[in-house]
């Protein structure tokens, strides 16, 4: 379900997204193509001044929840997966092809390309690197803890890049069946 904030501010929507019956998006939103949203997804920059951009190839899993704070935006760079039940909290930036953890949350942060934030993670106030791995169930809220990530390793960007796949190919799916 699509909706204007209160202030008059409308999703954006591309033609080759999927967007399922369930989610709800409000307001200054703009999803690019081949983005695939799950049931149950909220996606919401309603406050004054919020925004929210979802870059081509993404995937946004079940219950995710994307919300902008008042003039913040959060951006998402291409192929990049935002996995069940993850908060992603603005002002946030996540780089091109990341991927975001089962229940993770993110807010008040820049990530850079590449990196995977795995499961039940908090990133809070830092700027990540790219090519670098939030482990599961970490506290990443101090910059000078940022420095010191692994990088990320072949397997997990492989993995990362598995998920993007199999997700695109569910967004074209879906908008094949949307366009019958």
């Amino acid at each position: 379900m699509l909706h204007k904030n209160p202030a008059g501010g409308t999703p954006m929507v591309s033609d080759t997204a999927y967007i399922s019956e369930s989610a709800v998006i409000i307001g200054n939103v703009e999803i690019k193509g081949n983005v695939y949203i799950a049931p149950h997804t909220t996606i919401r920059a309603d406050e004054p001044g919020s925004a929210i951009i979802i870059g081509s190839g993404c995937n946004i899993q079940d219950n995710v929840v994307i919300h902008a704070l008042v003039g913040s935006a959060v951006i998402t760079g291409k192929n990049t997966s935002l996995a069940h039940g993850c908060i992603v909290h603005g002002p946030c930036t996540i780089g091109d092809n990341c991927f975001i953890g089962f229940g993770s949350v993110v807010f008040n942060c820049v990530i850079g390309d590449d990196c995977v934030i795995l499961h039940r993670a908090l990133v809070k106030d830092v700027k990540i690197p790219a090519c670098r791995t939030v482990e599961d169930g970490a506290v990443l809220n101090k910059q000078e803890d940022a420095g010191l990530l692994r990088e990320t390793t072949a397997e997990l960007s492989d993995f990362a890049k598995r998920v993007v796949r199999a997700n695109l190919v569910l967004a074209e799916s879906y908008s094949k069946i949307k366009g019958e």
